[in-house]
């Protein structure tokens, strides 16, 4: 897997994600994630909370793309790889208490995202090159 270094997080948790998915239709949808946050270094997560089409995306195969952009730094990471749904395990209840602890809406699913693509989305020649891929 590809490896999120700690500069990486650093930005992953100072900066608005967003996701992507599509459908079984082939209609992409594109959506910010407030909650998205690195889960360990191969692997970065969200509560999905709405439950809406990213989900139903998600559930019917879908990949899961995520992006973090800052445009005051023009600077920003695209990150590919395998998403795995977590509703009923470990992961999903560690998850659970931290929305508790927030005060936010309980998730309906913990999508992860293992990391095995990063993308660099900063200005400059570099945009859209990968820096990390397994």
């Amino acid at each position: 897997m590809a490896v999120i270094t700690p500069e990486i997080k650093e930005f992953i948790e100072n900066n608005l994600g967003w996701v992507s998915t599509i459908s079984k239709d082939g209609e992409l949808d594109l959506g910010p994630k407030m909650s998205l946050f690195v889960l360990d270094e191969t692997h970065i997560a969200y509560h999905e909370r709405t439950a809406g089409q990213a989900y139903e995306n998600l559930k019917n195969g879908s990949p899961l793309v995520v992006a973090f952009a800052n445009l005051a730094e023009k600077k920003g990471y695209r990150f590919r790889g395998n998403v795995t749904l977590h509703s009923d395990d470990a992961i999903y209840e560690a998850q659970v208490k931290v929305a508790e602890e927030k005060g936010t809406k309980k998730p309906a699913v913990i999508p992860v995202l293992e990391v095995t693509e990063i993308q660099d989305l900063a200005s400059g020649p570099n945009a859209g090159k990968t820096i990390a891929k397994d």
